[in-house]
C-alpha cells in the first residue's frame, strides 16, 4: 500500500478518509472506507522468533492490538498505508490486512475506539458503536 498512486491521487481509503474528517460524512466516503483494507498492527511481533509461515497455523481469530491513553480512553489504531503506520508507530514492522467491515462486525466494546490513521491530520476516531455501523453499510459481504 502506497501514500499516493502512480497518477498522483490518494488511494480510495485515504481519499474517503479526508472527505470525512474533513466534514464531508456521505454514505459513500463512508461505504468506500468500511469495503477497504486496513493494516491492523501487530505490537511486539520483532520479540518473537521467526517461524515457517508454511508452517505455522493462520490465527483463527483477529488480536486487535489496544493501546492506552493517558486519560484512560481505549484505543485501536489501524492505518491506510504502511507510511501512515510507520510515522505513528515507528517501532512496529509487522501487520495484517484486514477489510475495516470484518473488524467491525465483532467490534467488542462501545468504550473502545477505532483511530484510522492516528497522527496524520485526516486522522479519524470512531466510538464502538459507530465501528459497529460500519460493518451495515457493506451490504451483502
Amino acid at each position: 500500500m502506497t501514500d499516493i498512486n502512480p497518477d498522483g491521487a490518494l488511494p480510495p481509503a485515504q481519499r474517503a478518509l479526508h472527505e470525512i474528517s474533513h466534514g464531508s460524512e456521505n454514505v459513500i466516503a463512508l461505504s468506500t472506507l468500511a469495503v477497504s483494507e486496513v493494516l491492523l498492527p501487530v505490537p511486539g511481533a520483532e520479540e518473537r522468533p521467526e517461524t515457517d509461515a508454511a508452517a505455522a497455523e493462520p490465527p483463527r481469530e483477529i488480536q486487535l492490538p489496544v493501546y492506552e491513553q493517558e486519560d484512560g480512553r481505549q484505543l485501536v489504531p489501524v492505518f491506510t498505508s504502511e507510511t501512515r503506520m510507520a510515522e505513528a508507530l515507528p517501532a512496529t514492522r509487522r501487520y495484517r490486512l484486514v477489510q475495516l467491515a470484518v473488524l467491525s462486525g465483532a467490534w467488542p466494546s462501545d468504550d473502545l475506539i477505532l483511530s484510522i490513521d492516528t497522527g496524520n491530520e485526516d486522522a479519524l476516531s470512531i466510538s464502538g458503536e459507530g465501528v459497529r455501523a460500519l460493518a451495515g453499510l457493506v451490504g451483502g459481504n
